[in-house]
């Protein structure tokens, strides 16, 4: 949706208004130059698509032309704000402890699903306050069923899903978590396509007959948000720039982002936070609205009628009475 034409998602960060369809059109643009790449590159040049880093991760043009576009973009539009990106030098710790408010940004989140083309990969585009998730945009350019934007920001409701209707209308829902108890059978697990591990699996193995899914880059985060999953657990290494504007919609949709044991020193059971000295993460949970429900009583004298009447307790009083007026009278 135009941002001129938008009721939704207008806040300040700071000294500075945002309009998240303002920062939603930049990751846009983003998306379709990498769409531009995904679909013209033959197949003889993707077989050398790729670079790696030092860090041994895939880089490619997308990567870094996409990162141009929405560094750009974002600089211009909100001079005030720094950036914390991944295909950037990150400015040091000290410097960052300054910031009141910072851009963190995955142009191309989910290379490996990329280089695979298997549409499986996402622009991330979130606004931390703080140490925590404001606002954030996803879009998943290579979308099944064609481009889908999900978008949120803290204290404005919930998040939205938006496609693009072929006859040029915006086509968008508000999404929410599902509420279940961790208890329930059945219940939907996403997990990473590309990044298993043995604790991934001893975490899942502990839910009863539940449904596995799998998929990559923020996508798994968007799953719980929207509630197309209850719980994705993520026990292996993952940076700032993945996770943060998937939590701020998980979080507006009425989720959890939870530090896990395991990995990267962590105050397990709390939000994974942000302006880390250094950007890994550690292992997290994401869960969708979780709820104790109350087992059932087993006594027998606690059987209620719904109206929270203790229908034995009151038959008996009533028999109780009925026998002294019949003495009384006999």
């Amino acid at each position: 949706m135009k941002a001129d034409n938008s009721t939704f998602g207008r806040f300040k960060a700071g000294a500075t208004d945002i309009v998240i369809d303002d920062v939603a059109a930049i990751a846009k643009e983003a998306g379709d130059a990498i769409m531009a790449i995904y679909n013209g590159t033959s197949e003889a040049d993707w077989k050398k698509i790729a670079d790696f880093k030092a860090d041994g991760s895939p880089l490619t043009k997308a990567d870094t032309t996409a990162n141009k576009i929405i560094c750009d973009a974002l600089r211009k539009k909100y001079p005030r704000i720094p950036i914390v990106s991944e295909e950037d030098p990150i400015p040091s710790h000290e410097e960052r402890n300054e910031w009141t408010h910072f851009w963190c940004v995955d142009p191309l989140d989910g290379t490996k699903e990329f280089i695979k083309r298997n549409g499986q990969f996402t622009v991330n585009i979130g606004l931390v306050a703080g140490d925590s998730p404001l606002a954030g945009v996803v879009y998943v350019p290579a979308a099944a069923d064609g481009p889908v934007m999900y978008k949120g920001v803290k204290g404005l409701g919930p998040p939205v899903r938006e496609i693009d209707d072929p006859l040029g209308y915006d086509s968008y829902k508000s999404i929410f978590c599902k509420t279940f108890d961790e208890s329930d059978a059945g219940l939907t697990i996403v997990a990473s396509a590309s990044h298993g591990s043995e604790e991934t699996e001893a975490f899942i193995g502990k839910y009863k007959d539940c449904k596995r899914l799998s998929k990559g880059s923020s996508l798994k985060l968007l799953m719980v948000a929207e509630g197309a999953a209850h719980v994705y657990p993520r026990l292996a290494p993952t940076s700032e720039w993945d996770t943060c504007a998937a939590q701020a919609i998980v979080e507006c949709a009425g989720g959890e982002v939870l530090q896990f044991d395991g990995g990267k020193a962590c105050d397990a059971g709390k939000p994974v936070v942000y302006g880390k000295e250094h950007p890994l993460n550690p292992f997290f949970v994401v869960y969708g609205k979780r709820e104790t429900r109350k087992a059932p009583s087993k006594k027998k004298d606690l059987l209620e009628d719904g109206s929270g009447v203790n229908v034995p307790a009151v038959a008996a009083g009533v028999l109780g009475l009925g026998a002294l007026a019949f003495l009384a009278l006999s």
